[in-house]
């Protein structure tokens, strides 16, 4: 969710969330990179007609799902990595979808307030849920959301939590509470994302608000108010995107707003980096995949979907990603898997328990003219 880096695929800088939590996949012949395995799954032909493109976010998956569905399927499958920013992405069709016209890519995959808004708009298109039966396997927690009773627009591609990363090295102490973002021991050494709906929500419920009852700009002025104090003050490092990983990493930010996963993997290789859910909660999100209007490609975006949601592909990118699956029955599959995949199996990162998940909050709906104001004010504080 948010702010990411671009991916190496011909977009600039290499470095990206999701980059540094995927590894080569071992396909046909040997090892190869995810970015040459895309190039050739977008160049090759298939013996049958149906395409399919799906645009994601960068390095969102495991090199083998690429090219094994494209196998399978027969379908000539176009999987790019366009997404940069939620905003950005919207900008960039935005002069086609709301004249009418559509877009290269069939399959999307914004996160969930940005998928919300694309069905106001009417740039989506009803899945044919009867050609998608491994869509029974959604979590129950993710059924049905208030935006889109039935998931009949939407599919959740991966969930994650943002909450508070932390080198153990630079703090000296556990981080426990959101007021750590702000304690004067830490001043000049602290992290804020450039995702507004993270960033302003552990914020807002570090000050006793519920983020789900947020509705108007008046609800979150004391907490854009209590962010634009902190950087005024110099408690503020920088407002980034992934590259807060490296900050973390080499000490300069003690304590962060972060992305599970990423600190996830982080500390594998680095075992002084923390990540926790602050007392006060985290913010729950989601990704979406959802079909374009005006995408004639309904039977291979039907099969594509069908296809990640058997949990034994849905397992197979959880153990690359290592992001909350929406899948039921991947924490079996992991187990199947064994090794560091039925490790995962354990983490409560990727598998919360009932008392964790009641400590999860989630953005509502904001209206265009509500979120004009939200963005326009946190441009002001961040300085993008």
């Amino acid at each position: 969710m948010g702010t990411r880096k671009k991916s190496s695929i011909g977009q600039g800088p290499a470095f990206s969330r999701r980059e540094f939590l995927v590894r080569s996949g071992l396909v046909g012949a040997g090892a190869l990179s995810l970015p040459a395995l895309l190039a050739a799954c977008s160049s090759s032909g298939s013996s049958g007609t149906k395409t399919l493109s799906f645009d994601n976010w960068p390095e969102y998956i495991d090199a083998e799902t690429v090219a094994a569905f494209a196998a399978a399927s027969g379908i000539n499958f176009k999987y790019t990595e366009g997404f940069n920013d939620n905003n950005e992405y919207f900008s960039k069709i935005l002069p086609l979808l709301s004249q009418g016209k559509t877009i290269e890519a069939d399959i999307l995959a914004p996160t969930f307030w940005m998928a919300q808004r694309m069905l106001g708009l009417g740039w989506l298109q009803k899945l044919d849920l009867a050609k998608i039966p491994n869509a029974a396997n959604l979590r129950s927690d993710l059924k049905d959301p208030a935006w889109d009773k039935g998931n009949q627009y939407s599919l959740p591609w991966q969930t994650g939590v943002a909450g508070l990363a932390y080198n153990i090295k630079a703090t000296g102490r556990e981080i426990t509470s959101v007021e750590d973002l702000f304690a004067p021991e830490f001043k000049g050494k602290v992290g804020m994302l450039t995702e507004m709906r993270d960033t302003l929500g552990l914020v807002l419920m570090g000050l006793g608000k519920k983020i789900d009852q947020i509705s108007t700009f008046d609800d979150a002025a004391d907490g854009f108010d209590k962010i634009e104090k902190a950087k005024n003050d110099g408690q503020i490092r920088a407002f980034t995107g992934n590259d807060y990983i490296d900050d973390l990493s080499l000490g300069n930010f003690a304590v962060c707003v972060g992305w599970s996963g990423d600190v996830l993997q982080l500390g594998k290789d680095n075992p002084d980096v923390r990540f926790v859910i602050p007392e006060e909660g985290g913010t729950s999100w989601y990704d979406t995949m959802v079909w374009i209007k005006g995408s004639q490609n309904g039977d291979a975006v039907a099969e594509w979907m069908n296809y990640v949601y058997d949990p034994v592909n849905a397992a197979r990118i959880t153990a690359e990603v290592q992001y909350m699956s929406p899948v039921e029955g991947v924490r079996d599959e992991l187990v199947k898997l064994g090794g560091d995949a039925a490790e995962l199996a354990e983490n409560p990162l990727l598998f919360p328990d009932d008392a964790t998940l009641a400590r999860l909050q989630s953005w509502g709906s904001l209206s265009e003219e509500e979120e004009a104001k939200f963005d326009e004010r946190f441009s002001s504080i961040t300085g993008a």
